[in-house]
């Protein structure tokens, strides 16, 4: 069975978040939340919060063990961006670009 939490608009940009997201697919959930308090990316620190929503979604809503879990996919998904602008020299405007992401951790038990 499989069991997902999505985060949306998260302050961080998909490039970053996603370097992340490789590192925790795969392993089992214990592990992968293992890793979100050791390493000390912000991106690390936001999937935790998307990977413990899963493990509350998988533990309540489908009564799975959490000996049991993978995280089958982890995946960091552009969101909106927001355009400021910056004054360039000689009356010009350089544009900024803040990106976002939406996050989406998928647990499965390894059964269909």
């Amino acid at each position: 069975m499989e069991v997902r939490a999505i985060t949306k608009n998260v302050r961080i940009s998909p490039q970053k978040a996603g370097d992340f997201s490789h590192t925790i697919q795969g392993k089992k959930v214990m592990d992968a939340l293992a890793m979100t308090e050791l390493c000390p990316r912000k991106a690390a620190r936001l999937f935790a919060k998307t990977l413990r929503s899963a493990l509350a979604n998988a533990e309540n809503n489908c009564e799975l063990k959490r000996e049991d879990l993978i995280v089958k996919m982890a995946v960091a998904n552009p969101g909106p961006i927001m355009r400021r602008f910056r004054p360039k020299a000689r009356g010009s405007a350089g544009r900024i670009r803040k990106r976002t992401s939406h996050f989406t951790v998928v647990l499965t038990d390894g059964k269909n």
